[in-house]
Parts: structure tokens; sequence; C-alpha cells
């Protein structure tokens, strides 16, 4: 009889992919699901980007590639690091693999060790603390309160650092809060790390176009110059470019740590798909005019679901800088009845009601480390977010 490793009792699958999957069998069922569960924009990977792979495959360049990367690629994601965060990182110093996912997974296994541990703010992003588990490690989760943007304060990381302590995560536009960290308050996060020289930043920046109300975005190797050595700065061109499926993230980091991730991913899945890393080199490279306009689109879509969410009895809804989601508060609603009689008590049992009464999946607070609240996903047309808003609208006005 095939059992399985202890390993695989350390974490669960991701809650925000399961809660997609079933809006997806729901609608297949015939139900008139509006989903706001899914991490990605709705426009179209751009023209120049989809020509790029199709001259790739014209020149058969369909081969394995090194496992780091094309060098095309890596000289691509080194203009990009100089050109828009000011960061000079040599080609040894760049990998490319297979979404900025499994470059997170690959700096997680190449350095977390049972008794390490690693510092997450919460609310996180799901897959976070349970690759720091698969790797042996304890993630320390740190609440970024409401109160001051979910983001976590410099006293709160302090208070959480131990000698075992061997990696910050931050993740800036947020999901799913859409928190972004200032350059002063990088700066603030920075200098405590710097009392601790064990410690390492882990920076996921893959929101890092997605700002919408003019502040400038800032990573901390560029904030603070001083961390440059002990920081990871992670992208990919899933989220601005609109490359979801594509599967290409990079990342530029100390030499060393980039050789180990190397090791790691050269087991895993080697290099990423030759004809993706064409495409993303023509993305960075390419035109990037059009990225203020989707900017805008976004921008207002986040506020007509802000302002839907507002409108609700029990709701309370930040309007995120960054990002593309909401982080709503329904503390409101806990310990109310549903028509049925059911009372809400906790947020998962909210958004099952909205699930079966309203036919609008989101995704439990649960899942990003903070209750009750609810995500919800923004980057899909203006009418489907003001019929979900709609929908909300009554089901929270039907509890009793």
């Amino acid at each position: 009889m095939l059992t399985f490793a202890p390993r695989t009792s350390r974490f669960k699958p991701s809650p925000s992919s399961a809660a997609s999957a079933r809006a997806r069998d729901l609608r297949a069922a015939g139900r008139d699901i509006i989903s706001l569960t899914a991490g990605e924009p709705d426009f179209p990977t751009p023209d120049n980007v989809k020509q790029a792979a199709i001259r790739a495959m014209e020149r058969n360049e369909t081969k394995y590639t090194n496992t780091d990367g094309v060098p095309e690629l890596k000289a691509a994601v080194q203009a990009k690091f100089k050109r828009e965060n000011g960061l000079d990182y040599g080609l040894d110093q760049i990998l490319i693999g297979n979404g900025a996912k499994q470059i997170i997974f690959d700096a997680i296994m190449a350095t977390v060790a049972s008794g390490d541990e690693v510092i997450v703010p919460a609310p996180y992003w799901v897959s976070y603390p349970d690759m720091v588990r698969l790797a042996g490690g304890a993630p320390v989760i740190v609440n970024g309160p409401q109160n001051n943007g979910f983001k976590v304060r410099a006293e709160d990381l302090d208070a959480a650092i131990t000698p075992n302590t061997k990696w910050l995560v931050l993740n800036s536009p947020n999901n799913p809060t859409g928190a972004a960290y200032s350059r002063d308050e990088l700066i603030e996060l920075g200098e405590v790390v710097l009392e601790h020289s064990q410690i390492c930043i882990m920076t996921d920046d893959i929101y890092e176009h997605l700002l919408f109300d003019g502040g400038p975005f800032s990573t901390p190797a560029q904030a603070l110059p001083a961390l440059y050595d002990r920081t990871l700065t992670i992208n990919g061109v899933s989220k601005a470019y609109s490359m979801t499926g594509w599967r290409i993230g990079y990342a530029g980091g100390p030499k060393e740590l980039i050789r180990e991730m190397v090791k790691v991913q050269s087991q895993s899945t080697s290099s990423a798909g030759s004809i993706s890393q064409a495409a993303a080199v023509e993305a960075l490279n390419g035109p990037q005019d059009f990225l203020e306009e989707r900017r805008e689109s976004l921008r207002q879509r986040r506020n007509v679901m802000a302002a839907a969410l507002n409108a609700c009895d029990g709701l309370i809804c930040d309007t995120p800088p960054g990002g593309m989601y909401v982080f709503c508060s329904c503390a409101g609603v806990i310990g109310k009845r549903t028509p049925d009689g059911k009372t809400i008590e906790n947020d998962r049992d909210f958004t099952m009601y909205l699930l079966d009464s309203a036919n609008v999946a989101v995704v439990q607070g649960e899942a990003y480390g903070m209750s009750p609240y609810f995500r919800a996903s923004f980057p899909i047309a203006t009418e489907l977010l003001e019929e979900a808003g709609r929908r909300i609208q009554e089901a929270c006005a039907a509890l009793r």
C-alpha cells in the first residue's frame, strides 16, 4: 500500500486555487457564478509579445535552455532592474524560473532547514507559510494591522526576531490587501534587519506596476542599499504583462544564493520554457506605454469594487493603493443568521453563504492569516463587478 511522506501533512492545497477551481466547477454545472477569486488580469497578452513567441517557434527555438535562463532574457532582466529599480546585478546574480512562485520555492528550499524561522507578515499570500513548512522551517506570523494599512510595523518585526530567524518575506503591493510599503517604511524595516546579521529579505515585487494613486514604487535593496547583499528581489511578467499562463518569474540576488537556487531548480523543473522566455524578452524590452492604460482601468475597477462592498450592511472595505484585490472586513456580519437559520460564525461561513445564496465566489481571510475578512479580486469586467456588488448587498441585507 502506498504511504505518504510526513512532509505532506505540513501543508495544504492553495485555498485561493481551490476557490477558483470550485467556481469553475459550479459554472460548468450550470450555476451563474461570478468569480472574484483568481489573481490574474483579464487583459490579453500584448500582441508584440505573442508575435515574439511565434518568431521563436519559427526559428525552432524549442529545445532545452540553460537551467538559469537564456542569456537574452537574463540580460533583459538585468536591464529592467537597472532601469526601473536602480539595482545593478551581474548575469550570474539572475535566475529565470517557471513563475515567481518557483523562484520563491527555490530560495526557501536552498536556505531553510529544520529549526530555521521565516518571518511572514500577515495578511500573506497563501503559499509563503506552507513553503517554509515544506522545507522543515517554521513560519513566524507577524500581523500587519488594518489601522496601519495592513503593513507590519518595525517594532513588531523587531519583537519577532530570534537567533533562528533566516528570512523576512515582504510582498508589496500585497496579495491579498493591496498594501504598499513606501520607501521610508522599507528603510525602517530594513534598519531592523541590518541589526541582525543572520537575516535576509525576500521581496516579492510581482505587483510592482499595479500602484494606482501616484505613489512611486520602491523595493528594499533600492530603498536601503546596505541591504543589497542580503536581499533577493523577485519579480515576473505574470501580472503587469498579462502572462500568467506563460510561467516566467525572475530574481536578482547574491551570487552564492543564486547558485544554490539553480541547483534546486535543476533537480525539479530545469529551465523555464524556451518559447515563454522568448516572449518575456519582448515583454521587458518592448514598449511599456500600455501599462499606464491598463493600470488606470484597474484603478477604476478597484473603486467600483470597494464602493460596492462598502455599501453592504456589515462590511468595511479599505480602498487599496495597489494590487488587484480588496481585503474586506466582514466582522459586522459575524453572529448573524442566514434566511435558512444558519449562524455566520466566521469568514469561511460568510464566503460559503455568498457562494450558495448569491452565486459570488470570494476567498476567506483565514486563508491569508487574518480573520474575519475576505479577498475579492477585481480585474474582471466592470459590469460583472457591479452585478457582484449588487448580489453581495442583497445577501448581506437578508442576514438577521
